[in-house]
């Protein structure tokens, strides 16, 4: 190896001949240093191939390695005394290992020994141990199989008692904790088979149930809103009654003030209904008679199915179904008999859904059930109005809105609004009031037919009730003896029974209808009746039918009854609405059939006047020229004054003192006409003092049958009638004064002669001026002198037609 070495060394030398210049020199430096520093030699390649001298590149390139060969030798020269020394210790090395070897083995051949003994014992330990895992591994699967089993048992068990949700139960329990357990495949196979059929055949199960619950709900619904409503009706009857009773009280303590008169408040019974509005109470189920275990039970299995959403989807469409169809009104069935059905079904049906958004724990939302009710509420809008629409009787639109009402009543209890369902009942009050009026029309030309405008006669004590009492016709508290003759006749009573009912149904059908104050709206209707149908009907049968002076005295009699019944009917409207009656004293207004009343009072003066008048016919009799004065009055004043005190004596039996004045007034003031256009008329071309002397006689006697009428009349009235003989008293005065030309005097004729005329002054006097000059000379003599009387009526004659 040494003279290898030493050879390469002496190739690797240079030789100092060779001759290299110093140009390769530096470029061979230059090569050296990039090849040691490893930089690129690529431009060293370059430029050997550019200058064309690539063999001077090759030469220096084995000229660095030669160098390089020198370098490693050096290197090795010096690792190989370290190599030598290490491969001394691998020597030594190796027998202490060979040493250990024997060691290992020597007490591998002692351990064997002492533990194959040992080894058969632990073999013997794991076979029985994997014994004991095999049989408690059987043991465990033959106690999970019995549990299975006993599942499986307890599941038909409960399926075969109808218990779905215990059943249900037992199969979640075999699925969850058994399914995957089970060593028998066969059983795991028929598990998973036999697991979905039982959840299927429970569904159905479940869901005939609930489908047989929709049918019976329906029946249910319509009984259950029956008697809800009549519940309702019990309770605004007995409201009704407390409020009688008050207002009987409260008549008690008006008509007799300084008695105290108490009131029993009764309890209202508790409302069956009351639970109805508890969520999750079980006693309305047992009074209303309707069970909902199987829906709850259907929704409860369903929920454990986990379809609860797929049944709450199902349960409301076929509610909803139910309820369209609840909608439909048989045109077969006229809805006045088919109204309480049809509202009590839907009434029904919302009590149910009520109970069941409460209780049910969220099978329907309380919104679905405000979009429900919105429908119904539209659907019985319209039903509502296209029924009323049709109706022309006004007791079948009456019973209608009572049943309304009460159906709204029934339902706000649950929550449920009213208020669009009584808006359509308030929009046809102006319909039902003309129907109303139009049925009291026709009642009332009925009675005031059948009237023989007779007094009234009633034997018994509860006619007298009936017929006086009830209305506040009496003028006395106290009660008259039977047989009793009313002062008016059968139409009265009649036509207010009328109006009473017309008050009664105006006031029932504005009452429960939203609107609290409805007085003003019943007054005015009331008004109406009166004031149209009532003074209307009577101003007909008046001008039409009444031809005799004792029915038009009768029908005068009956209007001022009548004056007192309108009190009644304007109190008893206030009372029915709610309203003080001292409020209604308060805005009383004038007597509504006014009308009626003056017609029948005109009636029945015009017929005395006519009457008079054929007694006014003798006054043709008197002679306008007698010789001497009458003393005992003219025949024709004698029979009237005979016919007026018989007449009166009948009169003042029935008829009120100021309609007997006026009468009276009216007959005498005709009177007092007819005998001055009689002076006046061309009948009568002259008369004399004696004879105006005579109507003084007449005028004084009429003048005393006026005051013999002063027990009828206070002495304002009495003196009233008296100024109806005003114009005859004053021209008979005028014609038998010594100064007639006093009426030129202004002060005067105000005062003594207001009531006449200058143009009949005129005539008449002229008619007494043309009598002989004897009769205006003192008797016995005549005097060539002109009678200062006669020269002062012929001053008043002259001044009073230049005047004219």
């Amino acid at each position: 190896m040494n003279s290898a070495s030493k050879i390469r060394r002496k190739v690797a030398q240079p030789s100092a001949s060779d001759g290299v210049d110093s140009a390769d020199k530096q470029e061979q430096l230059l090569l050296s240093s990039a090849i040691c520093n490893n930089e690129d030699v690529g431009p060293f390649i370059r430029r050997a191939f550019a200058s064309g001298k690539p063999d001077r590149l090759l030469l220096h390139l084995r000229h660095f390695a030669r160098s390089k060969e020198s370098e490693i030798e050096e290197v090795c020269k010096a690792h190989y005394q370290d190599f030598i020394l290490a491969v001394d210790d691998l020597r030594s090395l190796l027998s202490d290992v060979d040493s250990l070897k024997s060691s290992l083995n020597r007490s591998n051949s002692t351990v064997q020994s002492v533990a194959v003994p040992l080894l058969d014992s632990l073999d013997g330990f794991l076979e029985a141990r994997n014994i004991s895992v095999n049989i408690n591994l059987a043991l465990r699967s033959v106690h999970s199989c019995i549990k299975l089993l006993e599942l499986c048992s307890r599941a038909n068990l409960h399926l075969s008692d109808n218990n779905f949700y215990m059943a249900l139960k037992c199969v979640d329990a075999i699925e969850g904790e058994f399914l995957d357990k089970v060593p028998s495949l066969t059983m795991k196979r028929m598990l998973e088979t036999k697991i979905p059929e039982v959840r299927s055949f429970i569904e159905r199960k479940v869901s005939k149930e609930f489908g047989d619950w929709l049918v019976d709900i329906r029946m249910v619904s319509r009984n259950l809103g029956q008697l809800a409503i009549g519940q309702a009706s019990a309770a605004r009857q007995r409201d009704e009654d407390l409020r009688i009773k008050q207002r009987q009280a409260e008549e008690q303590s008006r008509l007799s003030l300084r008695d105290c008169v108490y009131a029993l408040q009764e309890e209202e019974d508790n409302d069956v209904l009351g639970g109805g509005i508890e969520a999750g109470g079980s006693s309305e189920s047992g009074v209303l008679g309707f069970d909902l275990t199987p829906l709850y039970k259907a929704y409860h299995i369903h929920q454990t199915l986990g379809l609860e959403d797929r049944f709450k989807q199902y349960y409301f469409e076929n509610r909803k179904l139910q309820l369209t169809s609840d909608f439909q009104v048989s045109s077969m069935t006229p809805f006045l008999e088919s109204h309480q059905t049809f509202f009590a079904q839907i009434a029904g049906f919302f009590i149910v859904e009520d109970r069941i958004m409460r209780s049910s724990g969220g099978l329907i939302s309380k919104l679905d059930v405000e979009n429900l009710w919105e429908t119904a509420v539209s659907k019985m809008c319209y039903v509502l109005e296209d029924q009323f629409s049709r109706m022309q009787t006004a007791n079948h639109l009456l019973l209608i809105k009572d049943y309304v009402s009460l159906l709204g009543v029934t339902l706000r209890r649950y929550g449920y609004p009213v208020d669009t369902l009584l808006d359509v009942l308030s929009k046809h009050r102006d319909k039902y009031h003309e129907l109303l009026l139009s049925d009291c029309r026709k009642h009332i030309g009925e009675a005031l037919a059948a009237d023989k405008y007779e007094q009234m006669l009633m034997r018994k004590e509860y006619e007298y009730s009936m017929n006086v009492l009830s209305f506040q016709l009496q003028t006395s508290d106290f009660i008259p003896a039977f047989p009793y003759v009313a002062p008016f006749s059968s139409t009265v009573p009649d036509c207010c029974r009328i109006v009473r009912s017309f008050i009664e149904d105006s006031v029932s059908f504005m009452s429960y209808g939203g609107q609290l104050d409805f007085f003003d709206v019943v007054k005015k209707y009331l008004d109406r009746l009166l004031s149209e149908v009532l003074d209307g009907s009577l101003l007909k049968i008046i001008n039409t039918s009444i031809h005799g002076v004792s029915q038009a005295m009768q029908v005068a009699a009956n209007m001022a009854v009548f004056k007192r019944a309108c009190d009644f009917f304007f109190c008893h409207a206030a009372q029915l609405s709610g309203i003080p009656p001292r409020m209604v004293e308060r805005s009383r207004r004038q007597f509504p059939l006014n009308k009626a009343k003056d017609a029948a009072e005109e009636m029945l003066s015009g017929l005395l006047k006519t009457k008079t008048d054929s007694f006014m016919i003798l006054i043709e009799n008197v002679n306008w020229m007698a010789d001497e004065p009458t003393q005992s009055g003219n025949e024709y004043v004698n029979e009237v004054i005979i016919y007026l005190e018989t007449w009166v004596s009948t009169a003042q039996q029935i008829l009120p003192a100021p309609v007997l004045r006026r009468v009276l007034q009216e007959v005498l003031c005709h009177i007092s006409e007819k005998i001055v256009a009689t002076l006046y008329s061309d009948a009568v071309k002259r008369f004399n003092v004696n004879a105006i002397m005579g109507l003084d006689v007449d005028i004084r006697l009429l003048d005393s049958f006026a005051d013999n009428q002063g027990s009828l009349f206070s002495d304002d009235e009495a003196s009233q009638l008296k100024s109806s003989l005003a114009e005859v008293r004053q021209m008979i005065n005028l014609l038998l004064s010594n100064h007639p030309e006093n009426f030129l005097n202004p002060v005067i004729r105000e005062r003594s002669y207001n009531a006449l005329d200058h143009r009949k002054v005129v005539m008449i006097s002229e008619k007494l001026r043309d009598t002989p000059e004897r009769l205006f000379s003192t008797f016995g003599t005549r005097g060539l002198k002109q009678n200062p009387k006669k020269k002062s009526l012929d001053v008043l004659i002259k001044r009073l037609k230049d005047a004219n």
